[in-house]
């Protein structure tokens, strides 16, 4: 830290200049992310951006906002919930915030029925492709869940749904289809997927199910492809995430992550808080965050 302040004109100044080193965010097109909204959302963000979004008491109409964004999305998903009820979802950090707690969801129930058999509950894992996203490892390697990996072949860029199924074994918490692959925009057969585990399921009794990783092809799928079956209109789908910086077309930081139903959030994974006013249920890896406008 220097010894004495400067003029806050000055500091500006000197930040502003190095910034100027950074790329242009419009001429960046590797990173699956918006640069661009309307001037209205640049004036909605500006004026949210000291709000401490977590403090649920204190800022109900945000809460709101972020409700109606997740019954939005869970009825676009075909979840199975009424024209009254309440989804299941919460808004996060990105899709790697959300597919942390969807994990951890899964983690959780796998565990909590392994006790209830009186077996070893130590060693769970998750199947998925070799051609899933970082956060996936972050995952396995932060929460001690072991990655069982399908590898891609010359003629197939994504994960066989046949070689995925064989994989699963009785410590498999889910197998996690992606929806948009990162490196080629591929669409994996979560049809397919749910059938040969269906079948699985029936013959062992294991009830393994299935995640979505949604963050780029969410908000494509529902609209291009409206009779593409892989969301919750397949039994084993218990959960979907979904990145609105992708094709959601607001700016990075905006994930979503919706259940099925409420029964497949283990309760023990909400905390409920009551020292900045009122109980407030919270179910997020970070407290204190704010938030970028919710627009889908």
């Amino acid at each position: 830290m220097p010894d004495q302040p400067i003029p806050k004109d000055a500091a500006y100044q000197i930040i502003n200049d190095e910034l100027m080193l950074d790329g242009n965010p419009r001429l960046n097109l590797a990173s699956f992310v918006t640069t661009w909204m309307e001037p209205e959302c640049d004036k909605l963000i500006m004026s949210s951006l000291n709000k401490n979004y977590v403090d649920m008491d204190e800022y109900p109409v945000t809460t709101e906002l972020q409700n109606r964004c997740v019954n939005m999305i869970a009825r676009l998903f075909h979840a199975p919930i009424g024209e009254d009820d309440t989804a299941v979802g919460v808004g996060t950090v990105g899709s790697s915030e959300a597919i942390m707690l969807a994990g951890l969801a899964f983690k959780k129930k796998w565990q909590e029925k392994r006790k209830s058999q009186g077996k070893t509950y130590h060693n769970p894992n998750i199947v998925t492709g070799s051609n899933v996203q970082v956060c996936w490892e972050k995952f396995a390697r932060y929460f001690e869940v072991d990655l069982k990996v399908v590898n891609l072949t010359e003629d197939c860029y994504v994960m066989d749904p046949v070689k995925a199924v064989e994989m699963v074994d009785e410590n498999t918490i889910c197998v996690a289809a992606i929806l948009g692959s990162t490196m080629t925009g591929e669409f994996e057969d979560v049809k397919l997927l749910n059938e040969l585990l269906t079948k699985k399921n029936k013959e062992t009794g294991w009830n393994t199910p299935i995640h979505v990783d949604a963050a780029s092809g969410g908000f494509v799928a529902p609209f291009l492809y409206p009779d593409l079956e892989w969301d919750f209109r397949l039994p084993l789908v218990k959960s979907i995430n979904v990145s609105g910086h992708k094709y959601g077309l607001v700016y990075a930081g905006v994930g979503w992550v919706v259940w099925r139903a409420k029964e497949d959030l283990p309760d023990d994974l909400v905390f409920h808080i009551n020292y900045l006013g009122s109980d407030q249920p919270t179910f997020t890896l970070n407290f204190s965050k704010g938030k970028n406008v919710f627009t889908c």
